[in-house]
């Protein structure tokens, strides 16, 4: 029997929320499933993440087959990496250090990108501010140059 690791869509119309599940590969996506061994909420802000450490480990080792989304969600939490890691023979201690250090890049690495953001973002709000102040200051002038040949 092949396995997937794989999500299983739950919630309202419009408003998603999966459950990371085994799965026989045969099964539908909503049907039938062996083990949920996590929670996945795109509409948040940022998207919620729960996944059973230890359970997601135990089910690619004995073969499991993640789907890409869920793989890029194993990778984002380093599930993927403390793998890699521990197929290597690294000790616990070893596999602790360099998760811990890929935790700080990977949050330095967020905070640049969301300072970037919000340079850009309020060089854009200056940018408007100057073009409406531009646009006024036009109108003006079209109604002064009407005004003069009245």
């Amino acid at each position: 029997m092949a396995v997937k690791l794989r999500l299983k869509r739950m919630g309202k119309k419009k408003q998603p929320v999966y459950k990371v599940v085994a799965a026989d590969a045969r099964s539908p996506r909503d049907g039938k499933f062996i083990e949920a061994i996590g929670l996945y909420n795109p509409k948040t802000e940022p998207a919620t993440v729960e996944i059973k450490e230890d359970r997601a480990l135990y089910w690619l080792n004995v073969g499991a087959q993640p789907t890409e989304t869920v793989r890029s969600l194993l990778s984002q939490k380093g599930i993927l990496l403390k793998r890699d890691l521990m197929k290597r023979g690294f000790s616990e201690e070893e596999i602790a250090k360099r998760l811990e250090e890929w935790t700080k890049l990977k949050e330095a690495k967020l905070a640049a990108a969301l300072k970037k953001a919000e340079k850009s973002k309020s060089k854009k709000q200056s940018e408007a501010k100057a073009d409406t102040i531009e646009d006024s200051n036009s109108a003006a002038e079209v109604k002064g140059t009407a005004s003069g040949e009245a």
